[in-house]
């Protein structure tokens, strides 16, 4: 009997459709090959959103994620709305608003290493061996949803950052449950030297870890924790954290990898999850199929997994090693000899499907790339 899925894609600004294109192509292949089926449904969300339908994320598109089994999204965000924040609507209200409706409480970005790689990173190759990170951050919580205010003359302003045990408890059930599957380590991230909020988090999370026994918890203030990203990257296993601390350092270990572009994120919660590459819209380069596709691709290896369909997750990650290995990357990867988004989306595709011989000549494939040389 065959299993179908109903996938909801919103491939969204700037370089998003563009990324989301091969990691459908990607999904089309595991589906050939175990035999799935896949059905899409296209919908707009941020700033293409905005201007199609005039509101960040429509009740019809929301209306459809709902209805379906998973989320896909591209990137979300445009210069026009950054240069102007008075501006009433905005793309990221569509990404928040899907999580708040979807109750995507937890957000799950892995962070891995590639020895070919290692020279891209600002940090040491010799700190890069056995980095292998899962940052768990809290994602409909906390100061990004609380109240916000400011004076008429926006002399003054302010946001309010707020937690309920009950909203800590399902994040940290999640994390708990992953690192028991892992190294069996947790790190929690705060400020409990300061904030009130980040001194609940550990009473809630300090409480729960009886019911983990063999799971080792510690503690990291968020300040030492952001330097020691940097100078001993490997001794993280799963970082869990709130939604401010986990939003700056997801966005600080993705360094460790060489580029923003290779790291895929899933947020998971009560409703159908949603997976995306970490990375923006990128505006700049948009429409130029230079676009690092690897992070979306990645995504949807998180999305196999999360149907449970595991070796079609493990084939898109050879692949996407074995592309990674034969130095088929994009132009944020190498700036001369790279390979365009839709090429390294074929290339892989090719290598799940077994059309491309695993050693193959690059000879043979020459005139795919952007520079001849």
């Amino acid at each position: 009997m065959q299993v179908s899925k109903k996938i909801a894609v919103l491939p969204g600004d700037g370089v998003g459709p563009e990324v989301i294109n091969p990691a459908i192509r990607v999904l089309d292949a595991v589906a050939q090959k175990y035999r799935y089926h896949f059905a899409y449904t296209f919908g707009s969300i941020g700033a293409d959103a905005i201007e199609k339908s005039g509101t960040p994320l429509s009740d019809a598109t929301l209306a459809d994620c709902i209805t379906s089994d998973a989320v896909l999204l591209g990137a979300v965000g445009h210069p026009k709305y950054d240069k102007d924040p008075t501006l009433p609507l905005r793309p990221e209200m569509g990404l928040l608003r899907i999580r708040k409706e979807l109750g995507l409480f937890a957000s799950i970005r892995p962070v891995t290493t590639y020895p070919s790689l290692y020279h891209l990173s600002p940090v040491k190759s010799n700190l890069l061996e056995h980095v292998d990170i899962v940052i768990f951050r809290e994602l409909t919580g906390g100061i990004y949803f609380g109240e916000k205010k400011h004076d008429a003359d926006f002399e003054s302003a302010s946001d309010q950052s707020s937690y309920t045990a009950k909203e800590i408890t399902a994040i940290a059930r999640v994390a708990f449950d992953y690192a028991s599957k892992r190294k069996r380590k947790i790190t929690l991230v705060d400020k409990a030297n300061i904030l009130e909020t980040s001194r609940l988090w550990r009473k809630v999370v300090t409480a729960l870890a009886e019911s983990y026994p063999a799971v080792e918890l510690d503690f990291m203030y968020a300040d030492n924790a952001a330097m020691q990203l940097i100078v001993n990257p490997a001794q993280f296993d799963v970082i869990l954290t709130d939604n401010l601390f986990g939003d700056i350092l997801s966005d600080e270990a993705s360094v460790l990898s060489g580029s923003l572009g290779l790291l895929p994120s899933a947020s998971i919660g009560k409703g159908p999850a949603l997976f995306e590459p970490i990375h923006g819209a990128y505006p700049q380069t948009a429409g130029k199929d230079t676009a690092n596709p690897i992070g979306t691709i990645l995504a949807a290896a998180m999305m196999m997994e999360y149907f449970g369909f595991n070796d079609a997750a493990a084939d898109i990650r050879q692949a996407v090693q074995w592309a990674i290995q034969n130095a088929f990357v994009s132009k944020d990867i190498d700036p001369v000899n790279f390979y365009f988004t839709s090429t390294i989306g074929e290339l892989i595709c090719d290598y799940i499907t077994g059309k491309t011989d695993h050693a193959v000549n690059k000879g043979n494939i020459q005139i795919r790339k952007s520079t001849i040389i």
